[in-house]
């Protein structure tokens, strides 16, 4: 079979054999003496009602997406305010919390400056040529950042594991990455070596703030060979008077009310909001807007963040539908709009 060289021919033929050949993933069965999540080669979500959907429908999905995007690529422009870093870097607004796009975070608190998912690259992709680009510019550059410390990563999927990104934070900070179990050989094979990995509840306390490793409904995988060999994982940060949960990505699921149980209450809750249509697609691994509110309640939390919208075109929802949804959602359940957060790109705000 002939792969055409260029456009969208050859973007459709490597995303049919990822699909055909996605089927080499860990095992399913827990390990006798391991937490239930463990299995042969890799990992699961405990959740006995989750599954995802088959390979056929997953093949329609990214056939549609790519083609969308070749023909028609969406356009959209979100609201970003300029934010040069001076602030940031002088520490004059601390704590706080900066959305530099996507579920990037810029999280400042007790003189740590800590990333959570860091992307500053075109795409989010394996490939140059093709896959999601940004569709809006990094909130704040690069070289604006302040010294960086941690760099927390929730998963290996390439909109949140940017290997660009974080061999240039390796270069340039020398942060402590903390990944969940499966990914510190990752960071190795890639000459990045001051990692901590950690296993679901798992902690791991750095200049007086604890990072905790906190479970996630959703899978893994980078390349055609390794799906669910690294384990994706949500983060609690704790410090002596200020409590933030990640979700990275992640289904509505029991471990919301249990993460709030066991570590809240939170003072900020920063849930993914986008990537939620088709939702035979994306129902089991994304939360939807009116989910990650009841997640948000869940968690015991003072203040609901929306993340993971407005920076990858990654779904077939309406690009400026999330923090609508979201905000609607809150109002309906009485929450105070003071509490229901929407941050244009760029934007920093003490918490």
């Amino acid at each position: 079979m002939l792969i055409p060289c260029k456009g969208p021919g050859r973007t459709l033929v490597l995303a049919s054999l990822l699909l055909i050949f996605a089927c080499s993933s860990a095992g399913t069965q827990p390990l006798p003496g391991r937490p239930l999540h463990h299995v042969e080669d890799g990992f699961r979500n405990v959740d006995p009602n989750f599954h995802r959907p088959g390979g056929w429908t997953r093949w329609n999905f990214v056939v549609r997406r790519l083609l969308a995007a070749s023909i028609a690529p969406r356009t959209f422009d979100a609201p970003r305010i300029a934010n040069d870093g001076a602030a940031l870097r002088a520490g004059l607004v601390n704590p706080s919390i900066t959305w530099v796009g996507h579920s990037t975070l810029l999280v400042q608190l007790e003189g740590l400056n800590i990333l959570t998912d860091p992307n500053w690259s075109e795409r989010a992709s394996p490939l140059s040529w093709a896959g999601p680009r940004r569709l809006s510019p990094p909130g704040l550059a690069f070289e604006d950042l302040p010294r960086i410390d941690v760099v927390a990563i929730s998963h290996d999927h390439y909109d949140h594991l940017d290997l660009a990104t974080v061999k240039r934070l390796a270069e340039a900070h020398d942060p402590l990455f903390l990944v969940p179990l499966g990914m510190k050989a990752w960071f190795g094979d890639n000459g990045m070596n001051r990692v901590e990995e950690l296993d679901w509840w798992q902690e791991h306390e750095y200049r007086g703030v604890k990072f905790v490793c906190v479970p996630a409904q959703h899978f893994s995988q980078r390349t055609l060979w390794d799906g669910n060999r690294r384990l994706w994982a949500s983060w609690s940060v704790l410090s002596r008077d200020r409590r933030l949960y990640f979700s990275g990505d992640t289904g509505y699921f029991a471990g919301f009310k249990e993460a709030g149980q066991r570590l809240g209450p939170f003072d900020v809750a920063a849930l993914a909001i986008g990537a939620y249509l088709p939702p035979e697609i994306m129902r089991a691994v994304h939360t939807t807007p009116e989910e990650a509110v009841q997640a948000f309640l869940d968690l015991n939390a003072r203040v609901l963040l929306g993340i993971h919208w407005g920076t990858f075109d990654l779904a077939e929802e309406p690009l400026a539908e999330p923090p609508q949804r979201m905000v609607a959602e809150a109002r309906r359940r009485g929450i105070d709009a003071s509490r229901a957060w929407i941050l244009k790109i760029g934007e920093t705000r003490p918490w």
